[in-house]
C-alpha cells in the first residue's frame, strides 16, 4: 500500500466525525470498510454488540466512591475500608477488561466488530487477528498544556512504566492502608498526612474525568485511522504471498475508546473456537507518528507481559533490517489500553504495534483536536505494517516446521 493510499484512507475514516464508540458514525464507517474488504475478495462478518462507552463517567464513580471512603474513615474506619475497597476492586476489574461492576450501571450503545477472512481459509489452520479499534477518543483538558507536559517529563524520569490511569488507581489502592491502619486502632497525626495526598490526588481525578467526559470527539487520525490502514496495509502485503502455515484475519472492532469493549467481547462470543494454543492477535495502536515500537508488556493498572515470542520475531525482523535509515524498531514498555492487553488478559499470545517519535511517551496530538490526517505520517503507517508483515512471515516458517512433526506424530499415538 503506497504512502498516498495510506493518506487517503486515514483521511477517508477521519471523514466520519465524531465517530465515538457506539454513534452512528462508527456503524457507518464499519459498513463502509464492509464494502471495500467484501470487494477485495475477503469473506467479512459484521457482528453486533453492546459497549457502555461512558469511561470517564465509570472511572469518575471510582475515584468519588474512593474519597467518600476516605472521608468516612476519619468517624467510620469499618464502612469507609469497605468503600474503598469496593472501588479499588471494581476499577482494576475494569481496567483489566475482566468483569465490569459500576460500569453495568450506566447505559449502554450498540456496536459492532467486522471481522475479515481471506476467501479461503481452512479450518484446522493457526490463526492471526489483525486489530485495530475504528472509533475515535474523546478529547479533554488532561490532554493538552501543562498536563501533557508534566506527564511528558514524568514519564521519562519515572524508573517505571506510569499513565494517569495508575496514578488515580493507586491512589484508591494507596488509602487502603492508612484506613486499614486506623481499623487495627493505630491513631496518629501522620495518618492523616498519609491519607490526605491520594485523597487529593484522587479529587483532582475527578474534575479532569468530568472534563473528558463533557468533551468532544478528537479526529482521531493517529489514535487510531492510523491502526486501521496499517491493518489493512498488513494484510495487503501479505496477500502478496499468503502464509502457507497460517490464517491470517483482520479484525476491526467497535468500542475501543472504551477499555476495548468491541474487541473484549469479540474475545469472549468465540473464546470456546478459539484455541489458545494456536490463536494469535496483533493490535495497532497509534502508529502515525515515529518508529516501530513493540510492546513488551502493558496494562491500564499493572503491567502484563505479552507474549514473548511475538516480541522475538519483531525484535529479529528489527535485528534484519536495522541497515535502512528509515527503519528504526525497538521495543517498549506501555501503559495503553490495547487489544493485546485484553487477549493477554484472557491469556492468548498476543502483541501491541505502535509507533513513537524519539523522546516522546505520547504521539504529539493525542487525545486534542489536532490529531488531524495531516499530521499522520503515511511512511509511519508502512514501516509499522512492514515490520507486523516480516514477523508474521517468520512465524508462519516456523509453523511450517513444526507441523510435519506433529502430523508425523499422531499416526503413531494412534
Amino acid at each position: 500500500m503506497s504512502a498516498g493510499t495510506i493518506s487517503e484512507r486515514v483521511a477517508e475514516i477521519c471523514g466520519y466525525r465524531d465517530r465515538l464508540a457506539g454513534t452512528d458514525a462508527e456503524r457507518r464507517l464499519t459498513n463502509a470498510l464492509k464494502a471495500e474488504l467484501e470487494s477485495g475478495g475477503r469473506r467479512c462478518e459484521v457482528e453486533p454488540t453492546w459497549v457502555h462507552p461512558q469511561w470517564p463517567i465509570v472511572h469518575l464513580l471510582h475515584c468519588l466512591l474512593a474519597v467518600a471512603g476516605s472521608i468516612i474513615a476519619a468517624s467510620e474506619p469499618v464502612v469507609g475500608f469497605a468503600l474503598v475497597l469496593a472501588a479499588a476492586t471494581s476499577a482494576y476489574l475494569d481496567l483489566s477488561a475482566r468483569w465490569y461492576l459500576l460500569r453495568r450501571l450506566l447505559f449502554r450503545r450498540a456496536s459492532q466488530n467486522l471481522l475479515a477472512s481471506p476467501p479461503e481459509a481452512a479450518g484446522e489452520m493457526p490463526r492471526l487477528f489483525l486489530c485495530a479499534n475504528v472509533d475515535a477518543p474523546r478529547t479533554g483538558a488532561a490532554y493538552t498544556g501543562l498536563a501533557a507536559r508534566l506527564y511528558e517529563r514524568a514519564a521519562r524520569r519515572l524508573p517505571v512504566v506510569s499513565s494517569p490511569t495508575r496514578i488515580w488507581f493507586w491512589s484508591i489502592a494507596a488509602l487502603l492502608l492508612p484506613i486499614g491502619a486506623r481499623m487495627a486502632g493505630l491513631e496518629a497525626t501522620w495518618l492523616d498526612y498519609v491519607q490526605l495526598v491520594p485523597t487529593l490526588v484522587l479529587i483532582v481525578a475527578c474534575f479532569a474525568l468530568g472534563e473528558i467526559a463533557l468533551s468532544p470527539a478528537s479526529p482521531g487520525a493517529n489514535a487510531n485511522a492510523s491502526g486501521v490502514a496499517a491493518a489493512l496495509a498488513t494484510a495487503r502485503l501479505l496477500d502478496d504471498e499468503p502464509p502457507a502455515n497460517l490464517r491470517v484475519e483482520v479484525l476491526l472492532c467497535g468500542g475501543g475508546e472504551t477499555t476495548m469493549q468491541g474487541f473484549r467481547s469479540f474475545v469472549r462470543t468465540h473464546r470456546r473456537e478459539l484455541d489458545r494454543a494456536t490463536t494469535r492477535f496483533v493490535s495497532f495502536e497509534s502508529v502515525g507518528r515515529g518508529q516501530p515500537r513493540f510492546a513488551l508488556s502493558g496494562g491500564l493498572a499493572v503491567s502484563l507481559p505479552l507474549d514473548p515470542k511475538l516480541a522475538e520475531l519483531c525484535a529479529a525482523v528489527a535485528i534484519a533490517r536495522d541497515d535502512e535509515d528509515d527503519f528504526d524498531a525497538e521495543p517498549i514498555r506501555d501503559a495503553r489500553a490495547t487489544a493485546a492487553i485484553v487477549a493477554r488478559s484472557y491469556r492468548y499470545p498476543a502483541i501491541a504495534i505502535t509507533c513513537r517519535e524519539d523522546g516522546r511517551a505520547l504521539p504529539e496530538g493525542h487525545h486534542t483536536p489536532a490529531d488531524v490526517p495531516a499530521t499522520v505520517d503515511p511512511d509511519a503507517v508502512g514501516r509499522a505494517a512492514t515490520l507486523t508483515a516480516d514477523a508474521i512471515r517468520l512465524l508462519d516458517r516456523d509453523l511450517g516446521r513444526t507441523r510435519p512433526a506433529t502430523a508425523a506424530a499422531e499416526p503413531a499415538a494412534t
